[in-house]
């Protein structure tokens, strides 16, 4: 059985997040989404509240699993005994960025397969920072997140602009 993670800190999850883990699921036996910190961002959510708001989106995807993880990915992989680790590249940036990052996890664990699936328009041309931004501004963002994602994400960022 092939086991796969897809990390990300999904701060909040987007549609894009969500069509890379399906296709994801297409193609692995077993998908664990691994919601992970990033120590270069203040996240808006909790660790459980986007594990929550992931696992109600993918309910209906039996081979996938949604966990906090906290960490190297690489240390997670071996946990779960995963081998392979899927990364979406949106564009040349994400590109040059995920390489290196392929490298330095198979030099931390060689049995680590790298796969990427390259973004679909139009989930390529936005991410979870850029949506947090426009939000508030009182942007309407449901074209770009779950309805439920939407709706706490424009109360937590309601909360934000009256603390």
């Amino acid at each position: 059985m092939t086991i796969a993670v897809f990390p990300g800190s999904f701060d909040p999850v987007t549609r894009g997040h969500l069509d890379l883990i399906k296709r994801a699921s297409r193609l692995f036996d077993h998908l664990i989404v691994a919601v992970m910190v990033n120590t270069s961002k203040q996240p808006l959510f909790t660790m459980a509240e986007k594990v929550a708001m992931i696992q109600a989106e993918v309910a209906t995807l039996t081979n996938v699993e949604v966990k906090a993880a906290t960490g190297l990915t690489v240390e997670f992989m071996a946990q779960e005994h995963a081998t392979a680790l899927v990364r979406g590249l949106r564009n040349e940036q994400d590109f040059g960025y995920e390489r290196d990052i392929a490298w330095m996890n198979q030099s931390l664990n060689a049995e680590i397969e790298t796969v990427c699936l390259v973004a679909r328009p139009p989930y390529a041309y936005f991410s979870s920072s850029l949506i947090k931004e426009v939000g508030k501004m009182g942007a309407d963002i449901h074209q770009y997140v779950p309805d439920a994602v939407a709706e706490k994400l424009q109360a937590r960022l309601m909360a934000r602009r009256h603390d």
